[in-house]
């Protein structure tokens, strides 16, 4: 668990009353702080011995109604034993917040004031006062208009109470925020496009006020804007002209027509009153009712083929409101020659309901028809509509069997309107219809079906355990038991640990769980299955993959591996003041274990002695001088070096590498013998030496180099260049038997002068026979053996 941070801070203001001690001490912390978080330690802060403090009875009183901190009498020190909360404590009016306490020690009496200040933290989000807010608007209702909604409330205080509102998308309305006196936030709603009710009655909205907490904490509300209706719409019908047939001797209240009009307005605006035109002629009147409510058309009077047979009529429907509108309609009716006996039905057995399973040719119903009319007029057809999973069979003379005749699917259609229609064969036929509603009953036909077949989740790794990774819905379009799911984690062993150790999912909603801190280093990513079940009898299930992905944090710092040193040390080097401009002095090396974004490393100097000096290359941590020494440099060279990952934040290791520069030093080594060299008379540390010792000392190196340069010398040798630092491996990098290694520049300068200009090879120290120097170049002429070798030659003495 992460630890929480903590700062206390304290003020002691002091005062000598008397005999008795009176202190004000002033610390601030959080609220919130866990239980057992130390304060502060009192004994240290007002100079008490901790051994004296149970002998002088040492207490602690809180001017509040909770004891909320104590002190531990063995340690000095002030502890948190109930969590505090601000808002509890303090009003939100209040800006500072303060918890008042005294400490009082005896033998000698001594009373210290304590002042604690409670800081605020994010810990509130906003709330509204309600989770609904209702607006009614006219559909007519200006562009501009404001509408004041209710603010939301923070208990927090400063930056971390309410800073600003957002409004869901909407065509029609926005916000505006407004600030009070007291600095606190509201918002105002704006209709910024005309509203319409017939196009959208209700408008649902989503309010946010967010804080200014970090981070941020916001509260919602639902705003249900309801459009009130205006009379702008006329009433229509579905047709201007109606033709209606209808057949002599028809009975008194027989239905002619039932008119249909219809206005796209609201209310009273809606209500619609039929009535004749003054074009309708009274004879039509009297023939015909209008229901003035309905619409319905209805037979008044006898009709009689041969008196009338078409009689025509105008009819107006006006609706209520306070400007009334209105729309008008013909209707032609034609009497016809009757046809004066309707064919029934009966329905014999109905079967309702029924599995969506039902078998094929299974019956359903068994219907039997008639008409009292002889001949044709007497003849009847029974049908049902044709897009119907059914079919009718005839049984016997005027029975009918209804079978399936398609597999049924409940999730498709869950119930059937059959209309069973019967018609004779008269001129014109007549004809009668029954309805009968077929319901079917859920059977376990589906199996649950995941949106994505593989579910990719990316985690940030250190995790907190129990963090919610992401929700995975199945959806089953059964019913009852068979839609009810549950969630499972298919077993899968990694490394002998169980898919169910590292995560959990909740078997009724889905959502998924982390159990355990997870960290990019050890572990990267994870793919195992779920599975949702149904509740059916036999259950039916399917699985889901999910790769799991563990994001990278930057959360290791570089280390530093090259060069070695214990730790916390300084790395101490040895360099020849006569380096070369351009020789590799050191090579830093660090490593990161983080990804590759986050452990890409560069290099840089923290600290340098000489800034002209030494150069970094920051990629590859080389350390390289960018000019020769001078006699006035320091012997002593201190180097810094930070190597710093390419993270945010970036972290960083550093090195303390001390560089001392010493003049020309030769180890011999031949039959694992050590044998001391001479140094070079003529360095600049030995010139004053060489002077006082006097002529004595300067006769014996003369004999010595006329010696050594008779022995070695050969025919005039060609142009040779000076060796350099590079020229010489290492002695720890290279074995040659029987032979004695030239380890750096200083040892080879110690030995040999190359003369450049006269390309000789000068030999400078008595050198022993047999010897052999391993270099990557030669000066030609020198009469020294070159064989050659892969990385560099070998110096035959």
């Amino acid at each position: 668990m992460q630890s929480r941070k903590r700062y206390v801070a304290f003020v002691i203001l002091v005062s000598f009353v008397h005999n008795v001690t009176s202190s004000v001490t002033h610390y601030s912390i959080p609220e919130e702080m866990k239980e057992g978080s130390v304060v502060a330690n009192l004994a240290t802060d007002l100079s008490l011995d901790v051994k004296t403090l149970n002998v002088r009875k040492m207490r602690l009183d809180l001017l509040a109604n909770k004891k909320y901190l104590d002190v531990n009498k063995e340690t000095g020190e002030l502890y948190v034993v109930e969590k505090i909360d601000r808002e509890h404590l303090c009003t939100k009016m209040l800006t500072s917040c303060y918890l008042k306490m005294e400490v009082t020690l005896e033998n000698p009496l001594r009373i210290f004031n304590i002042e604690l200040e409670i800081l605020d933290i994010n810990d509130n989000a906003p709330q509204f006062r309600r989770d609904v807010i209702h607006l009614d608007i006219s559909e007519s209702t200006p562009t501009g208009e404001r509408f004041s909604l209710s603010n939301a409330v923070d208990p927090d205080v400063g930056s971390n109470s309410v800073k600003t509102y957002h409004l869901s998308a909407s065509a029609h309305f926005t916000i505006e925020i407004q600030t009070g006196r007291d600095g606190s936030k509201f918002a105002d709603l704006i209709l910024k496009k005309a509203l319409d009710r017939e196009k959208q009655a209700v408008h649902n909205l989503i309010l946010t006020a967010v804080d200014g907490g970090t981070p941020a904490r916001s509260g919602t509300v639902s705003i249900i804007v309801h459009v009130s209706d205006t009379n702008d719409n006329a009433p229509t019908f579905d047709k201007s002209i109606y033709t209606v047939k209808i057949m002599e001797n028809s009975p008194i209240g027989s239905l002619v027509i039932n008119l249909n009009a219809s206005d796209l307005d609201d209310g009273s605006n809606s209500d619609l009153m039929y009535l004749y035109s003054l074009y309708t002629s009274e004879k039509t009147q009297e023939t015909f009712n209008l229901n003035p409510s309905t619409g319905e058309i209805t037979v008044k009077g006898m009709l009689n083929y041969e008196d009338f047979k078409i009689y025509d009529m105008e009819v107006i429907a006006t609706d209520k409101g306070v400007n009334s509108l209105s729309g008008q309609c013909t209707i032609k009716i034609l009497v016809e020659d009757m046809n004066d006996n309707h064919p029934e039905i009966s329905i014999k057995s109905f079967q309702s309901p029924v599995n969506e399973n039902i078998e094929l040719d299974t019956v359903i119903a068994v219907v039997s028809v008639s008409d009292k009319d002889s001949g044709d007029n007497g003849v009847v057809d029974l049908h049902i509509p044709h897009n119907m999973p059914f079919k009718l069979r005839e049984s016997s003379d005027n029975y009918y069997q209804l079978v399936v005749s398609q597999p049924l699917d409940r999730e498709k259609v869950p119930e059937y309107d059959i209309t069973f229609t019967v018609t004779d064969r008269g001129s014109p036929p007549l004809s009668d219809n029954e309805t009968m509603t077929l319901e079917l009953l859920d059977v376990n036909d589906n199996v649950p079906q995941f949106p994505q077949s593989f579910y990719t989740i990316r985690v940030m790794e250190n995790n907190a355990p129990g963090a919610l990774l992401s929700s995975l819905t199945a959806f089953d379009p059964d019913l009852h038991e068979n839609q009810y799911l549950v969630y499972i984690i298919l077993e899968k062993e990694i490394a002998n640990t169980s898919m169910s150790m590292l995560f959990s999912i909740n078997p009724e909603n889905g959502n998924l769980y982390a159990l355990k801190t997870f960290d990019y280093e050890i572990e990267k990513e994870f793919l195992f299955h779920i599975e949702a079940r149904d509740s059916g009898s036999p259950p039916l299930s399917s699985n889901v993959t999910v790769h799991i992905i563990i994001v990278d944090q930057n959360d290791n710092a570089p280390v530093i591996v090259s060069p070695w040193r214990a730790h916390g040390s300084v790395v101490e080097e040895k360099i020849p003041r006569s380096t070369d401009k351009g020789s590799l002095i050191a090579k830093v090396i660090a490593l990161d274990t983080d990804s590759v974004h986050n452990s890409r490393i560069t290099y840089q100097f923290l600290q340098v002695t000489d800034a002209t000096l030494f150069s970094l290359d920051q990629y590859n941590g080389e350390i390289r001088t960018m000019r020769m020494f001078s006699y006035r440099d320091p012997r002593h060279q201190r180097l810094v070096v930070v190597a710093k990952d390419n993270g945010d934040p970036a972290l960083s290791a550093t090195v303390t590498i001390k560089l001392s520069t010493v003049e020309t030093a030769v180890k011999a080594y031949s039959d694992m013998t050590e044998v001391p060299l001479e140094y070079d008379i003529f360095s600049d540390l030995n010139l004053y030496l060489v002077i006082g010792l006097g002529s004595v000392s300067f006769l014996l190196l003369i004999t010595i180099l006329v010696t050594i340069v008779l022995k070695c010398q050969k025919p005039k040798p060609s142009k040779a260049a000076p060796p350099s630092r590079n020229s010489v491996i290492s002695e720890r990098n290279s074995t040659v038997a029987d032979s004695t290694l030239v380890s750096n520049d200083a040892y080879w300068y110690s030995l040999f002068l190359a003369e450049t200009r006269k390309g000789k090879l000068v030999v400078r120290q008595p050198v022993p026979k047999g010897s052999r120097y391993i270099v990557s170049s030669i000066p030609r002429g020198t009469g020294l053996t070159e064989t050659s070798d892969s990385a560099a030659s070998t110096l035959q003495v």
